[in-house]
């Protein structure tokens, strides 16, 4: 979970709204009329038009005051999905409420990042010493370390003439893990791994393997009863051996010049291995240069920070194993290797 607040600053910057067009209109038109023809009327007309417009301005840019902003943010985060987050706006002012704020997520120009909160999000009321949490759904573009996103504070109370809002950069640091997407080289490698990590020799396993004739070594407890009753004579269970399979995944950093692209592509299809093997409950060891993880969630987040290694000419071999191919391990275990120079 990440917390942060920050209290309003900046330069509160206006727009005017399409209803705000009409005011103005209307408010050229009174006053017009009113120096004009030097009527009185029209005159207090206008001072009443005008006088509503600056407080207009005035009880809006109070309401962008004294706001606190708070993003919780689950404790593992993958790239391109869509994550369940809270939005938590604090109101520090005691006595006065604010009305009608939006908050919603705009591109930095200066780092070019792009917006997490997609969907606008809309707090009608925040009592003055209090606070409003909401549920809100966020989505980071890419791997790495997030450090810094820009969210937009902004209200058209009261009468909607003016749209008020305010940039706040709000700085904290979340792993965001690579995307963990299902790709053709993925589950074509996971079909491959398929083979070493199935098991299918008769052992003490919970896997059903086949049904056989009944032996004097089995035992009773072997006996299926279901066949034996169909068949008329005595007929055993077998089960699937159970053996410690363990997948070790090989990363190469080192790419050709210009193969950033391929070197991201390679790490999402190692985070769908990671996950997809932990998730089957298939032991597994990701090495890349004499690191080893076997943890899920410590091999996500090594492939959320590691970065590539621009070689000049040729790659760095990982054990002589072709890239992108399986091969049979020592025991039961499988080898892939992924590298950007096949």
């Amino acid at each position: 979970m990440v917390r942060i607040g920050r209290f309003l600053r900046g330069r509160v910057r206006y727009r005017v709204t399409p209803g705000g067009v009409l005011f103005l209109g209307a408010l050229t038109l009174t006053g017009s009329g009113a120096f004009l023809t030097g009527n009185n009327l029209l005159f207090l007309v206008f001072s009443a038009m005008l006088a509503l417009l600056l407080v207009s301005g005035f009880l809006g840019r109070l309401m962008l005051l004294g706001l606190k902003l708070e993003l919780l943010l689950p404790k593992h985060v993958a790239a391109r999905a869509v994550t369940e987050a809270q939005i938590r706006l604090i109101n520090l002012k005691r006595l006065t409420p604010s009305f009608s704020i939006e908050l919603s997520g705009r591109s930095n120009p200066l780092t070019g990042s792009l917006p997490i909160l997609k969907t606008p999000v809309y707090f009608p009321v925040v009592a003055g010493g209090g606070a409003v949490e909401v549920p809100v759904e966020v989505t980071f573009p890419h791997r790495g370390r997030h450090r810094e996103n820009l969210f937009v504070l902004s209200t058209r109370f009261p009468f909607g003439f003016l749209r008020r809002e305010v940039s706040i950069p709000i700085s904290w640091e979340t792993i965001v893990y690579p995307a963990i997407e299902p790709g053709v080289r993925a589950e074509g490698l996971l079909e491959s791994l398929e083979g070493p990590t199935a098991t299918s020799e008769r052992g003490q396993g919970q896997d059903f393997y086949r049904i056989r004739p009944w032996e004097a070594s089995d035992g009773v407890r072997m006996v299926d009863w279901k066949s034996t009753a169909h068949t008329g004579t005595l007929q055993a269970r077998e089960f699937a051996r159970e053996d410690n399979i363990s997948v070790e995944i090989v990363l190469d950093r080192a790419i050709p010049q210009g193969a950033e692209e391929r070197f991201e592509a390679l790490v999402e299809e190692c985070a769908y291995l990671v996950w997809t093997l932990a998730d089957r409950a298939t032991a597994f060891e990701l090495v890349c240069e004499g690191q080893a993880q076997t943890e899920v969630y410590a091999a996500l987040r090594f492939l959320a920070i590691v970065v590539p290694a621009v070689a000049r000419a040729g790659g760095v071999e990982a054990g002589g194993v072709e890239a992108g191919g399986v091969e049979a391990g020592a025991g039961t275990g499988s080898r892939v290797v992924l590298s950007a120079w096949d």
